[in-house]
């Protein structure tokens, strides 16, 4: 018998990074698993090493078609939910002198209202104590260079979290926050030229209390702990950032 034998999980974000590594903790536990993510070939990777029972689907945070045809499909596919993760999200890295609108409205739009719409489209899917995870960061309470509005995106998704954990707690529904520091993704690899994402992993390890990037795994633990664990907390984030935010 599984720990999460039965339960029902969707993930947005979850082909790669710790979205997929909570997917695979939880798929390796018992849990039928639907995870989305924007490209194709990364998600059916990510299906074949989750298992044949979990569930991949092509899906933008940022378009509500999209999410009303997740909402579908997860309708057909489990009924109810027991776990929503909310992780879907993008970074990029641009001082604020260079800020454009363009990449503005990229990074509030996915990140903040595609986050929103996602527990509205989902919410009456979700069973009597289920629990909802969002993707906040380090950067919603952290003065950093060259992601000012990346992290106003995820202050506002910290303060959604309080709001919908107000919202939804009359049915039963836990809604809490992961807040993760520097994690060995991969992210700023993709994100930055080598110089750079080399110079920026060397500062980040130099100002994290632990001297040392974060695991995957580490999050995917906190996301687990939330989502089912933690039945007397509700509106909370947690952080998994090496004491960045406390120390």
């Amino acid at each position: 018998m599984g720990k999460y034998d039965g339960k029902r999980v969707v993930i947005t974000g979850g082909s790669s990074g710790f979205g997929f590594t909570t997917a695979k903790a939880l798929a390796d536990g018992g849990a039928r698993v639907l995870i989305t993510g924007r490209t194709e070939a990364t998600l059916d990777s990510a299906r074949d090493q989750l298992g044949p029972d979990a569930l991949a689907l092509r899906s933008d945070v940022a378009s509500l078609p999209d999410l009303d045809a997740l909402a579908d499909r997860v309708k057909a596919e489990f009924g109810t939910i027991d776990a929503l993760f909310v992780n879907a999200g993008v970074t990029q890295f641009v001082p604020f002198e260079s800020m454009s609108e363009e990449v503005y409205d990229d990074l509030l739009t996915t990140n903040t209202k595609g986050a929103y719409f996602t527990v509205q489209k989902l919410a009456p899917l979700l069973a009597e104590g289920s629990g909802v995870v969002l993707t906040t960061s380090v950067a919603n309470v952290k003065g950093l260079p060259m992601i000012s509005a990346y992290a106003a995106s995820k202050a506002a998704v910290r303060s959604m979290t309080r709001s919908l954990a107000t919202e939804l707690l009359p049915r039963g529904i836990r809604v809490n926050a992961v807040s993760p520091g520097p994690i060995d993704t991969g992210i700023l690899d993709k994100s930055l030229p080598k110089e750079a994402a080399e110079q920026t992993k060397a500062e980040m390890t130099e100002s994290s209390p632990m001297l040392r990037f974060g695991e995957p795994a580490e999050v995917a633990k906190a996301v687990t702990f939330l989502a089912f664990d933690a039945t007397y907390t509700t509106g909370a984030e947690f952080p998994v950032d090496g004491g960045a935010s406390q120390l």
